[in-house]
């Protein structure tokens, strides 16, 4: 028997992003009830207002917040357009990874991989928080995961295992150094930030864990993302990773300073590295030449 033919580009493309808009409905759960520690199983969908259950009928993606004019059905009260937004985002990113992986063992890895990072990145922009759900979560499942890949794909398993957790180390490292260093320096220079050390708190000293991991500017958060991300796109993705989030960092935080009218107001930093690791995952070839 001859091998099955590949399914058309665009119909795969297609399927992925009806896929993806399914999972972005999921996601939108995901980044309104972890934070708040609530289960994302029980209850189901329910209307942020009034709580009334909402039908499966008023749950297509994108559809039903089109036909109900981005409002509950009971009580009327506004549904954030951000809910088909979010689908919206999650579609297009399952088709882009379809395109440029087609179907290939690694493409529902990436999928998975950009759902995880969206919905890092919204609940960073909400909460300025990442929940380690997410983050060490898919820290180590891209440990397992993508030795399993590269053994699969023909790639010696010590070298597989070697690449994954050198990027996860370099990852993690990195974004922790720079962290670690600029509280050094800050604490020597007498600087104190809106929260660290807080109104009424010393600085930390050796002897404490917050002296290693509790860091102005930067939460600890962000070291744990950049060692997941290097989990997957290895030692190298973590490099382009980190050059790409730090121009789309400079851009939202010019357009944030812009609409807050503030140059100190506070945002994540985590939607930054989330582009960031995105558009490498998508590139068609290396970003450093």
């Amino acid at each position: 028997m001859g091998e099955m033919p590949a399914p058309d580009p665009a119909l795969l493309a297609a399927a992925a992003a009806l896929f993806g808009a399914v999972i972005g409905s999921f996601l939108n759960v995901v980044v309104h009830r972890l934070p708040r520690g609530e289960s994302l199983a029980w209850p189901g969908s329910r209307c942020p207002h009034c709580a009334a259950p909402i039908r499966p009928s008023d749950n297509v993606p994108v559809v039903s917040w089109l036909l109900l004019r981005g409002r509950c059905r009971r009580c009327r009260g506004p549904i954030a357009w951000r809910y088909p937004a979010l689908e919206l985002l999650t579609a297009g990113l399952f088709a882009a990874v379809a395109l440029r992986y087609g179907w290939s063992l690694v493409t529902p890895v990436w999928m998975a991989f950009a759902a995880t990072l969206v919905a890092i990145a919204a609940i960073d922009f909400d909460h300025h928080i990442i929940p380690d759900e997410l983050s060490l979560g898919g820290l180590a499942a891209g440990l397992v995961v993508m030795p399993l890949v590269g053994v699969l794909g023909g790639e010696p398993l010590l070298g597989a295992v070697g690449a994954s957790a050198l990027g996860a180390l370099l990852g993690g490292g990195a974004l922790w150094s720079v962290g670690f260093l600029h509280a050094r320096v800050s604490a020597l220079l007498g600087r104190t930030f809106e929260h660290w050390p807080g109104e009424g708190e010393a600085l930390p000293r050796p002897g404490s864990l917050d002296y290693w991991v509790w860091f102005p500017g930067l939460g600890f958060g962000d070291v744990k993302l950049m060692a997941m991300i290097g989990a997957f796109l290895g030692a190298i993705g973590v490099v382009e990773t980190i050059l790409v989030a730090a121009v789309v960092g400079l851009l939202l935080g010019l357009g944030w300073a812009a609409v807050t009218r503030r140059f100190d107001a506070p945002f994540g930093f985590g939607p930054a590295i989330a582009a960031g690791a995105l558009l490498v995952m998508l590139s068609p070839g290396p970003l450093l030449v």
